[in-house]
C-alpha cells in the first residue's frame, strides 16, 4: 500500500481536484484505490455524490471507535472506494492534541488497510497545523500542486523547509504544476525555472481547462464524464509518471533500510 498525501499550503490550487482525478486514473488502471477526504469543506466527498457525515465526527474517528473499513463508502467507479469528510474535521487539531503520539494518529487508523489497497489518496485541507503533521507521518509521498504563480512558488519552499526542519528524511515531496496555462508568458517562465530548481518537478503539467472545472457540476472525475481531452491525458500521462516515482522510492525504501 502507498500513501499519497495531495497537499498544498495555499488553497486553490486544484488540490481536490488533483487528488479526485489521480484516484480514479489509478482506479481505472485496476489499482484497488482510496480516497480520504481530509478536508472539512467535503469537496471530494461532493465530488463522489457522497455525503460528508460520520458517525461521531472526528474525535470517534480518531479515538478508533470505529474502524476506517467500516466508515469506507463504495463510489460509482470500480475499484474507487471514498473515506468522507465530516464538518468536524475542522476540529482535527485539537482532537490529535489531546491524545499521546498525536502525529502517529492518521497512521495507526490506516495500517489495517493495508491488505486492502494499493493506493491512498489523503485530500488535505490548505494549511500547515498539527493534522498536517499528521498526514505527513502517513504518507509515502507529498504530491503538491503548484500553479505558476510567485505566491505558489513561495508555499513550496515553505513546504520544503517544514519537512526538512521536521526530519521527516523518508517522505518524498513531489511537486507538479496545475491550472498551467502555456500561453500566459509567465507561467511558461516560472515552470522552466522552477523545474531547474526543483528536478524533482514532474514534467507533466495540468492544464487551467473548462473541462475539469465543470467537475462541480457534473459531481464526478473528469474521466466519468469526458472521453477525450488534453485534461484527461495529462492526468494519464502525470499518473504514469508517478508510478515511476513510486518504484523508485520502493528501491531508495529498500536501499535505505539495508544499510541501517
Amino acid at each position: 500500500m502507498n500513501v499519497f498525501a495531495v497537499y498544498s499550503i495555499k488553497g486553490g490550487v486544484g488540490k481536490t481536484s488533483s487528488a479526485v482525478n489521480l484516484a480514479y486514473t489509478a482506479a481505472r488502471n485496476g489499482y484497488r484505490t482510496l480516497v480520504w477526504d481530509l478536508d472539512p469543506q467535503g469537496a471530494s466527498s461532493y465530488y463522489f455524490r457522497i455525503k460528508p457525515k460520520i458517525k461521531g465526527g472526528s474525535k470517534a474517528l480518531i479515538a478508533g471507535k470505529h474502524e476506517l473499513d467500516g466508515l469506507i463508502k463504495g463510489t460509482d467507479f470500480e475499484n474507487l472506494d471514498l473515506l468522507p469528510a465530516d464538518f468536524s474535521f475542522r476540529n482535527l487539531d485539537l482532537v490529535l492534541d489531546a491524545k499521546k503520539k498525536p502525529t502517529q494518529q492518521l497512521k495507526k487508523r490506516l495500517k489495517p488497510l493495508a491488505e486492502e489497497y494499493d493506493f491512498i489518496f489523503l485530500d488535505c485541507p490548505p494549511n500547515i497545523s498539527l493534522l498536517s503533521e499528521a498526514v505527513f507521518e502517513a504518507a509515502d509521498i507529498v504530491l503538491s500542486p503548484i500553479i505558476p504563480t510567485t505566491l505558489s512558488l513561495r508555499t513550496l519552499a515553505q513546504l520544503e523547509k517544514f519537512i526538512d526542519d521536521n526530519g521527516l528524511n523518508k517522505l518524498m515531496l513531489i511537486p507538479f504544476f496545475s491550472m498551467a496555462d502555456r500561453r500566459k508568458k509567465m507561467h511558461r517562465d516560472i515552470m522552466d525555472s522552477l523545474s531547474e530548481r526543483y528536478p524533482e518537478t514532474l514534467t507533466t503539467a495540468i492544464p487551467y481547462a473548462s473541462d475539469i472545472e465543470r467537475m462541480g457540476l457534473e459531481r464526478m472525475p473528469l474521466g466519468g464524464y469526458v472521453k477525450k481531452s488534453q485534461s484527461l491525458v495529462a492526468y494519464d500521462a502525470l499518473w504514469q509518471e508517478i508510478l515511476v516515482r513510486v518504484a523508485k522510492n520502493a528501491d531508495d525504501a529498500d536501499d535505505y533500510d539495508e544499510h541501517r
